[in-house]
């Protein structure tokens, strides 16, 4: 691993400069001059810094460009938009040209919080033993979040790489041997979700309310569970899914009853649960605008929703989510770099609905923006969207989007629905097509009526029709049917959110091939279709190759055979 190897020259040093008491300074970190090891690790206060270093170190437009490259820039959402030919590696992404060169196979970023997660569960409980203040249930909760923050990144490795090092040993100095082999994807997986198994009681449940940045920009147990849920239907064991799944839903249904609770009063239409689910509607309160939904989720942020996101104070003197104003588009520049691909952007225009249902589906109008009759930008998380839908001719007025450079928006890692549709996935895939006894077909019904129920409410709340229109279950009454169905409106709901390419991923390694994936990229056209289908048939070309520098400085990584010796753009013949 490229790793720094001194805690004092890894930037650790990334401090709160006040109090953490406020609900926004725990994001408001400043670089200090660097420390002396020594004379750091005495107080809780000083634990505190680096766990906000852990976050800090998230938010870096490295880190959220690799979350957006790896899960989503290989997927048919997304196509080169403007000055592409800026980037060549970003360019090589679109055209199925990977090799060792390309800047995005670069990990170091990951590995940096990896690292400092390992250096705070090393020193904490010295720092307990240092000071009285710092309890042991608060020390528990810190090792429990740090341990949660490092699981996080290590998925993200292996669903972009397969097979990855793994340790969780904190690197100290300079006499440490770092080189080391990449461990098996199974065998990271598994211990990812037995590390969180074994924190998952020891984390906080959820912060005071007036911490608000605190409650989603932190991990909580809410957020451990819905790693947990994804986890577990990676490992293909759909069980310990839906046991997670349900442990998300039924705490986000709880606190949304609490606060109404405790309001009292009437609750207006939009407020009300959506099929028993805390969802917040799209429709308008009043009027016939709709976006409520969209703008609270991803313009405002921190919505009722939300169960884990990388907060960017809304100051123009922090951190900005450089990664969204460079990679989706500016006041500037828009397109950004990337952009949707023709088919999603024209697909209710063209009446295609390839991809959206009906002409109705608000997210059709939310999640792209039109520029002038034939080109389209990613709007999520670029600005506000409401649509108006008051004469047959929809009509969709867009918010500024913010100047380059000074892009707020948080990126959500996790959320409500993608929580409920992973638990559809997992449903589905629990039918027992083989059992054709009685019991076993009104299992496999209740199990895909279950998934479709889901499917159906999530559907519903972006549906702007003046009457309820609900998907026509008699349309995927069959496992494969129900499954793809599934994966649709995955597509739909969580699109530019760097998902879909993991989705896919995910679904090859279920399937033992690559065909539905193959059929998914090819959606979006290609210069040389052919070449791109040869490569993207071996199952080992569907993840990362390593990074060039990475093999140079650790000898003990051997490249993903799809990409040959690593040094050149070739692909190894099955």
């Amino acid at each position: 691993m490229k790793l720094q190897n001194n805690i004092i020259n890894m930037g650790l040093a990334l401090l709160i400069g006040a109090s953490v008491s406020s609900c926004s300074d725990f994001l408001e970190i400043e670089p200090l001059n660097d420390i002396v090891l020594e004379k750091f690790w005495n107080e809780e206060s000083d634990v505190e810094n680096i766990v906000a270093g852990c976050y800090s170190a998230l938010q870096t437009q490295v880190v959220v460009d690799r979350m957006m490259a790896w899960g989503e820039f290989r997927s048919d959402n997304v196509v080169g938009g403007t000055n592409i030919q800026n980037d060549a590696s970003l360019q090589n992404i679109f055209k199925e040209n990977l090799n060792a060169s390309n800047a995005y196979t670069s990990w170091g970023e990951f590995y940096d919080v990896i690292n400092r997660c390992n250096t705070v569960i090393y020193y904490a409980p010295t720092v307990a033993e240092k000071d009285p203040n710092f309890t042991q249930s608060e020390l528990s909760a810190t090792v429990a979040e740090v341990s949660a923050l490092r699981d996080l990144c290590y998925f993200y490795l292996i669903r972009a790489f397969r097979d990855v090092p793994y340790t969780t040993v904190p690197y100290l100095d300079d006499t440490q041997k770092m080189d080391q082999p990449a461990v098996k994807f199974d065998l990271v997986l598994d211990s990812l979700i037995m590390d969180l198994e074994k924190v998952q009681d020891d984390a906080l449940k959820k912060y005071p309310e007036t911490k608000t940045y605190y409650q989603k920009g932190r991990i909580t147990q809410d957020a451990i569970h819905a790693m947990l849920c994804e986890m577990y239907l990676w490992k293909q064991d759909y069980t310990n899914s839906v046991k997670y799944a349900n442990m998300v839903i039924e705490s986000l249904t709880k606190d949304y009853e609490d606060r109404l609770s405790r309001r009292g009063g009437s609750i207006s239409s939009t407020e009300q649960l959506i099929d028993g689910y805390p969802l917040i509607s799209d429709k308008p309160t009043s009027g016939n605008t709709y976006g409520d939904a969209f703008n609270s989720i991803f313009e405002t942020g921190n919505s009722r929703e939300s169960i884990l996101e990388l907060i960017y104070m809304n100051d123009d003197n922090m951190l900005s989510n450089a990664a969204v104003s460079v990679r989706y588009g500016n006041s500037r520049t828009f397109p950004g770099f990337v952009k949707p691909a023709d088919f999603i952007g024209s697909d209710v225009k063209d009446e295609l609905f390839a991809v959206y249902l009906t002409k109705y589906d608000t997210r059709s109008y939310e999640n792209v923006q039109a520029i002038g009759s034939s080109d389209y930008g990613i709007n999520k998380y670029v600005s506000s969207a409401y649509l108006d839908v008051s004469s047959s001719d929809y009509k969709t007025s867009y918010g500024s989007r913010a100047a380059e450079g000074y892009c707020h928006s948080n990126w959500i890692l996790y959320r409500l629905t993608d929580v409920m549709l992973m638990k559809a996935e997992a449903l589905v895939q629990m039918v027992n097509s083989d059992d054709t006894t009685a019991i076993g077909k009104q299992n496999n019904d209740s199990l895909l009526v279950q998934a479709y129920n889901i499917v159906n409410t999530i559907n519903k709340r972006s549906n702007c029709a003046t009457s309820n229109q609900d998907i026509k279950y008699d349309s995927y009454s069959s496992k494969n049917q129900m499954a793809n169905l599934v994966m649709d409106e995955r597509q739909r709901e969580l699109m530019f959110e760097g998902k879909r390419w993991f989705d896919l991923v995910r679904r090859s390694l279920r399937d033992g091939n690559t065909n539905y994936l193959i059929s998914a990229v090819m959606r979006k056209g290609s210069d040389n279709a052919s070449v791109t289908q040869s490569k993207l048939a071996r199952m080992d070309a569907i993840f990362w190759p390593y990074n060039k520098d990475e093999l140079k400085v650790n000898s003990s990584l051997t490249q993903n055979p799809a990409f040959g010796s690593g040094e050149n753009n070739s692909y190894s013949k099955n």
